[in-house]
């Protein structure tokens, strides 16, 4: 049996010398190069973005308004991308900010700009995880991330997939943006007033579509690439 291809990931060069780093560099079947990268710290296999931060970096991105610009281009890039917390509890010791801070910055990263999350307590599990998502990605079939409602050979089921790919859309509302507007096409192009004639769809949801239908995405490519 042919050995699998290695995992190719991307290092941004700020990221020499950590844990992470240094773990993925010495996994089997991954090739590692280091680069400056425009968005995230890891290009994971051309497939996926990762934005590393540990514990305390996460607070003071969040202090100095950092996230939220962090969390913006992850979700305008052109490939998926997550945040990876880095840490324990006991990194956070001594340290005065509110819970209420935290979560608050989480959801808006998580449920307004979309950017899921993920844990690690250190980074050889941060180099793990990065890891499984990239062999998960590549195995996924015709390059297709799994969404609820995607049939082999059903038209509507490949239809309700892409437009589950707009903030806020599950299957459920998908189906009903297809029996509204008939065609993905007529729902990418519906004005916003119009998208909240759909149940399920109030102003801020319709707003966020309309942002992610006509925004320019922010290019992933290093720079100098």
């Amino acid at each position: 049996m042919d050995s699998p291809s290695p995992l190719h990931i991307t290092i941004d060069d700020r990221e020499r010398g950590c844990c992470a780093a240094i773990a993925l560099e010495a996994a089997p079947g991954v090739a590692c190069s280091f680069r400056r990268l425009q968005v995230g710290d890891y290009l994971v296999g051309g497939r996926l973005l990762v934005e590393r931060k540990t514990l305390p970096d996460l607070l003071q991105s969040i202090e100095d308004g950092r996230l939220f610009r962090q969390a913006r281009r992850l979700a305008t890039s052109r490939v998926p991308s997550l945040l990876l917390l880095e840490g324990t509890a006991a990194d956070l010791q001594g340290r005065r900010f509110s819970r209420q801070a935290i979560q608050g910055a989480l959801i808006t990263t998580s449920l307004l700009w979309g950017v899921p999350l993920l844990r690690a307590r250190d980074g050889e599990e941060t180099a793990q995880l990065m890891v499984f998502a990239g062999r998960q990605l590549a195995a996924a079939v015709h390059g297709f991330i799994y969404r609820p409602g995607l049939r082999r050979g059903s038209k509507r089921g490949l239809q309700s997939h892409i437009l589950q790919g707009l903030p806020g859309v599950g299957p459920n509302l998908a189906l009903r943006l297809l029996d509204r507007f008939g065609t993905v096409g007529n729902v990418l192009q519906a004005p916003e007033a119009t998208l909240r004639d759909v149940v399920g769809i109030g102003p801020r949801k319709a707003g966020k579509i309309r942002w992610a239908v006509n925004e320019e995405a922010i290019p992933y490519t290093a720079e100098g690439a």
